[in-house]
This record gives C-alpha cells, structure tokens and sequence, in this order.
C-alpha cells in the first residue's frame, strides 16, 4: 500500500509520509499520527484470508473507531492478542509490553503485585501503533490501572454451548437486565465479536472484585434456578450443550475481557460491538442471529449514527447492592 492510498483511508489526524519501499521490516510507510511519527509494515498484507482484509484496514479501522474506544482502553493494562501471519496462522497473547515500543508509549503494571508492565493504549498513536503490530485482538481488565483491587465495572459473558447461538444469549441478556433492573442497576450490552455477547454495569471503584465476582454468581444462580434447561453458571463443558454459560468469573481481578469495539481472530473480521437492548428485544422476537453479526464497516457507521451503546460500562455511578 503506497502513501497516497494510505492518505485516502485514514481521517485528518493521520498525515501520510513517505512510502520506504522494502526495509528490514518488509513494505514500510512512514506516518505521523497526532504528531507522533510511525513506521508502518506491509499495509498490503492480508490478515484475514477469507475476505482479502489487510493490514493496513486493520489500521484503517481502529484509526476510524478510536473515539469510540479509546475511553473503554484508557489507564488499563492491555493484553495483545497479536497474529503476525494473519487469523490462519499462529498467535499469542502479548502482556508484557514488547521492548521495541515507543519512548512515549506509557506502560502500567498488569497488576498489584506483578512486575510485568504492559502497554497503555490511552492514544490514537498508541492504538495505530498496536494495530501495526497485527495484535488484532484487544482485552483490558475491569480495573484501572492506578486501583487494581476495585472494578469500575462487573461483567457478564454469556456464552453458548452448542447448538444454543447468539440467540439465546440474547435471551438470557435481557433476563439479566430485568432482574439487575429490579435492584436499581443500569445494564449496558455488547456482542463478543463472535458467538457470545457481553453485559456490564458501570460501577463506582469501591467495591472489591471478589464482591462483584460473587454478585454476578449469585445472579447467574439465580437465572439457572429459573431456567436450568436454558441457563448454566457450571464450568465444566459438558454441562454446556444447549445452555447458556454465565460466566461470572471474568470478574475476577486477573482476568481480561475483550474491548468494546477490538476484532475478533474470526475467519472475517468480526468486531465486539455494542448494540442496544431494542435490538437484542428484536433478535429474540426474530431469531435472526444474523443481525448481530457486524464487521467493520457497519461498526463505524452505526458509531458515526448512534455513538457509544457501551458508555454506560463506564458510568462509574452506581453502587453493588449488598447481598442477602
């Protein structure tokens, strides 16, 4: 991918340099990005085999999203999920910021008591920076970097056994809602970017994660006892076949969800979107898992339309009510 063509895809704030030719690194471009300078590798590259998306629309795409996001990966450790070769070749998770990253990069500890600093991404040259590095794949934790005991959110991630899809995900999501909104507590939605979908509730950094761990098993319980043909809070994948899994353990402080907005290491490029509570009342009403599949493309439009279903993830207005 040349410059000019480069200058073509990205908005205002990325300047388009100069095209190197073939380097040490492969094809390279040189960009400034909100004053930053970046070299660029192989844009021509293709990532996702299945429908021809290159590197450089990876760029292009979080480039394009980066409003949107860059709220959700602020102040937080980040967890890469880089595939070099593309969704159909090798990939590893990427905690410990790599040694070649930028002098203004900030990093963080992955957390209290680790010595592993990771990356920062709090920026639009530090979000174009990791795309360059084809780490497709963005998942932060549900704590701040600077309060690591405390979670600004509790999280949900419903996730299908076969054959139960998206679908019934759904179902369970606005269960969920129902039963949160019953206690007062505001729910906001995303789609994993693949077969699952997300909630959160935006939290006030108070309570511990092990409380907000307990509170969504308590919830999840509480579905199941509903529903125990539809609805598991058990780990163990043969329990799973059919039912949908509350997985109530992502809250916990060492674990990392996807970000709203990253792509997925799908055959094509998915993306976990955020979609409002109208739609999911729509795709049970419909069963057409279909309408929440989205790719880049239709991420950016329903942003530029919409904006920001996910905001409420980070609200940092409400309390966990206390068990009983």
């Amino acid at each position: 991918m040349g410059s000019a063509r480069f200058r073509g895809l990205l908005p205002s704030q990325v300047v388009a340099g100069e095209s190197k030719g073939t380097g040490r690194l492969g094809t390279e471009t040189l960009v400034q990005v909100d004053g930053r300078r970046l070299r660029l590798t192989n844009l021509d590259k293709v990532l996702y085999p299945a429908n021809g998306f290159t590197k450089g629309q990876v760029v292009d795409y979080y480039t394009r999203v980066a409003p949107a996001m860059l709220p959700h990966l602020a102040d937080r450790p980040v967890t890469m999920v880089r595939l070099p070769d593309g969704v159909e070749g090798e990939r590893f998770f990427e905690k410990r910021c790599p040694g070649h990253r930028p002098n203004w990069l900030a990093t963080v500890p992955l957390d209290a008591d680790s010595e592993i600093r990771a990356c920062c991404v709090d920026d639009l040259p530090g979000l174009v920076w990791t795309a360059n590095l084809a780490a497709l794949e963005l998942h932060p934790p549900q704590a701040r970097a600077a309060d690591p005991w405390c979670p600004t959110a509790m999280v949900f991630d419903l996730d299908p056994g076969a054959p139960a899809g998206i679908v019934d995900c759904a179902r369970v999501a606005l269960d969920v809602r129902d039963l949160l909104g019953q206690l007062g507590l505001q729910v906001v939605a995303k789609t994993s970017g693949s077969k699952g979908i997300h909630l959160s509730v935006g939290l006030r950094p108070v309570a511990s994660a092990d409380a907000t761990k307990a509170f969504a098993l308590a919830v999840g319980r509480i579905l199941e006892s509903r529903d125990a043909k539809r609805v598991t809070v058990n780990m163990a994948r043969d329990q799973r076949p059919g039912r949908v899994f509350v997985d109530w353990s992502q809250n916990d402080r060492h674990k990392t969800t996807v970000c709203a907005y990253s792509l997925r290491a799908t055959p094509v490029p998915g993306v976990s979107t955020p979609v409002s509570w109208d739609e999911l009342v729509a795709v049970v009403d419909h069963g057409d898992a279909d309408t929440l599949r989205f790719e880049p493309a239709d991420v950016i439009e329903r942003v530029a339309a919409d904006g920001d279903f996910y905001a409420g993830s980070l609200a940092g207005n409400q309390e966990l009510p206390e068990l009983s």
